[in-house]
């Protein structure tokens, strides 16, 4: 499915802090929506600090980051602290919102077949229209790849 030129699917979901975000609340600005398999794990916490550590290049380009995974509130309250990450992560445990954007995807680890969020991102204008979605990520270089297509 092409999500490109597509309304972004509205979520209401609870950051690391307990706060609620709206992705409709952000109307009017850019969001990175970007979906990540779990905390503290290598290729995760790559993305996350890229992120955290270019957050002003995405911020003076207008964009807001969003993370998003499975894990629980208490679980991204640590990876935060831990990782001191000054952009919202967003809890998703009952896998709605992996759900809506379908990024939610069987994998074979180890020998065995398990459901595993896909690290996917989804650019979305200031209307809450999906201008990119990036299908196959590469944590080191995503921030770089993000900050390309805003040129």
């Amino acid at each position: 499915m092409s999500w490109e030129g597509k309304t972004a699917p509205d979520f209401t979901l609870q950051d690391q802090e307990s706060k609620e975000h709206t992705l409709s609340a952000y109307q009017g600005q850019k969001v990175l929506l970007y979906f990540y398999p779990r905390d503290n794990t290598p290729g995760c916490t790559i993305e996350a600090q890229q992120f955290r550590d270019r957050l002003d290049e995405l911020a003076s380009q207008g964009v807001q980051v969003l993370g998003v995974s499975r894990d629980t509130v208490k679980s991204h309250e640590k990876f935060a602290r831990k990782e001191s990450l000054n952009f919202p992560i967003l809890a998703d445990p009952d896998e709605v919102v992996v759900n809506q954007y379908e990024v939610l995807k069987q994998k074979n680890m180890y020998g065995k077949q398990v459901m595993s969020v896909n690290r996917e991102s989804f650019l979305i204008d200031e209307k809450g229209v999906i201008v990119r979605h990036f299908g196959k990520v590469k944590p080191a270089e995503h921030v770089q790849e993000i900050l390309d297509s805003l040129k």
